[in-house]
């Protein structure tokens, strides 16, 4: 982006200039002051080009929401102003109190529109302009799902589409995790950012960052109220914040409930591949476990330890781990 907008600026620094040469040929009177005009001229495009850098985090919705509470200011104080209150008086004393009418309430009005931009949606700078009956879908990532790491597998796989936001506040408390002084919570930390990383790298990915200021002062409260204003789910392992969202009506997507309801449905009799980690109980068994975490007992695979190999399932038992599996050996992988 800066390397797009810095040949943008010297064009107009340089049209600016251009500009201010040019006027000198329109009035004679100023032919000598031709270099004094493009000095001037320089001067005004360094002076726009520092204001649009002072207003470099000010976003769309902002924008939107101090229009809005310009326009209705300037018609709140314009319906006062005509009222029968200054028909009659000082024309000096009328025009002063319109005056300042105006200026205390557009003022009054920009202030309380921009501090409740995120309540009203003239303006999503998220959500994309389609026909109505098209479900465009937003996503807000909590701070537990980018520490989880799981999420930027399921992006990259395509199975997670559409705009992936992500809340200033949740990139802060994120930093605040990475700083820590205790060692496991300091690594969780590390181990978001390192996942925020590679969700920046996925081109097919509309991953935004959003600058809200919500009035909720817990992190939770102000992710619920978010996904609320926006219209969109929420990405969360938090299960509290998870039923939290439920209670306001606000879809919510857990990591931890993707991934039971993905769990392989075995049966009894079917192939099975399986990668041998160690040995089993018995001197004949070979031992190796599934994604979900469940192990896997091969008989007659004790020397095939470090291999994969296809097994037959024979039996299947609940246990208190998951599922406890047994097969017999069919072959090893070649």
């Amino acid at each position: 982006m800066t390397k797009t907008l810095l040949p943008i600026r010297v064009v107009f620094i340089a049209l600016c200039a251009s500009t201010g040469w040019l006027v000198c040929y329109t009035i004679r009177e100023w032919d000598e002051f031709r270099i004094l005009a493009t000095f001037i001229g320089i001067s005004i495009g360094v002076l726009v080009i520092l204001v649009d850098l002072l207003l470099k985090g000010f976003s769309l919705r902002g924008l939107s929401a101090l229009t809005f509470g310009l326009g209705v200011g300037s018609l709140i104080s314009y319906l006062i102003c005509t009222s029968p209150l200054f028909i009659e008086g000082d024309e000096q004393i009328v025009y002063l109190f319109r005056l300042a009418l105006f200026l205390i309430v557009t003022y009054m009005s920009t202030v309380i529109a921009f501090r409740g931009r995120d309540e009203f949606n003239l303006v999503i700078p998220y959500v994309r302009f389609v026909p109505h009956e098209v479900d465009s879908s937003v996503v807000v990532v909590d701070t537990s799902a980018l520490i989880d790491g799981r999420v930027a597998r399921i992006c990259e796989s395509g199975f997670l589409s559409g705009a992936l936001i992500i809340p200033r506040f949740v990139l802060e408390q994120l930093q605040r995790v990475a700083d820590s002084a205790e060692p496991a919570r300091q690594a969780r930390g590390r181990r978001g950012l390192e996942v925020l990383a590679s969700l920046r790298r996925l081109k097919q990915l509309d991953l935004r960052i959003h600058e809200s200021e919500a009035k909720a002062s817990e992190v939770d409260a102000k992710l619920v109220f978010l996904a609320q204003s926006m219209k969109a789910k929420l990405l969360t392992t938090d299960y509290n914040l998870a039923k939290m969202a439920e209670f306001h009506g606000v879809p919510w997507l857990n990591l931890k409930t993707l991934a039971k309801s993905m769990r392989r449905e075995l049966l009894v009799g079917e192939p099975l591949e399986i990668d041998l980690v160690k040995t089993g109980r018995e001197d004949h068994q070979g031992v190796g476990y599934l994604e979900d975490g469940s192990m896997v007992v091969v008989e007659e695979a004790r020397a095939l330890v470090g291999s994969r190999v296809t097994a037959q399932i024979t039996s299947i038992l609940p246990s208190a781990g998951g599922k406890l599996v047994f097969g017999r050996l069919v072959g090893p992988i070649e």
